[in-house]
């Protein structure tokens, strides 16, 4: 046995010194990963703009980067808490079904795709943002408008089908 005698450490520490004024105040998202990830193609839609100005000022900065762009990063939050704020007044319903979904299935997203088409339909029609993404090949079908996924736990009805957004409109009119 060691001789030496345990010492635990169970002291919070918190830094009471306040941030400058020129930094804007803003109130965090309070959010768990679910909700996040359910919504972060509509976040990173809308708050591009944002996000590209607080890397490249991260990019800037090494090292100094998490001082030097405050602002920049509260911009950001405040982005992605209207987005929020946004998908919860309009598509309240379809938001929680596909986050409870993540969050019951270790968040992999092959599982919830009627959940994700429906929010996807929702958000599109109400907030006018699109799920997208980046560098997608533009010949192939991105993997969350497949109607078959291959690693799922169950198959994908056949009533349920992905939206495409302008899909429908181009039905309608023929």
């Amino acid at each position: 046995m060691a001789a030496r005698k345990p010492v635990f450490n169970q002291h919070l520490l918190y830094d009471t010194t306040p941030l400058p004024d020129d930094i804007p105040k803003v109130k965090e998202i309070g959010a768990s990963s679910a909700p996040l990830l359910s919504a972060s193609f509509f976040i990173g839609a809308r708050c591009r703009d944002y996000n590209d100005d607080f890397m490249q000022c991260k990019t800037e900065n090494p090292g100094r980067g998490e001082f030097e762009c405050l602002k920049e990063g509260r911009r950001v939050t405040r982005c992605a808490r209207s987005v929020l704020d946004d998908i919860n007044k309009s598509c309240l319903e379809q938001f929680r079904a596909h986050w409870q979904c993540l969050d019951n299935n270790n968040h992999q997203l092959w599982q919830c795709r009627p959940a994700e088409w429906k929010l996807n339909k929702c958000v599109f029609e109400n907030l006018k943002l699109e799920k997208v993404i980046p560098d997608q090949p533009k010949q192939s079908t991105p993997v969350h408008l497949r109607e078959s996924q291959i690693f799922a736990h169950r198959a994908i009805p056949r009533w349920e089908k992905p939206f495409v957004p302008g899909a429908e409109d181009k039905s309608a009119s023929a």
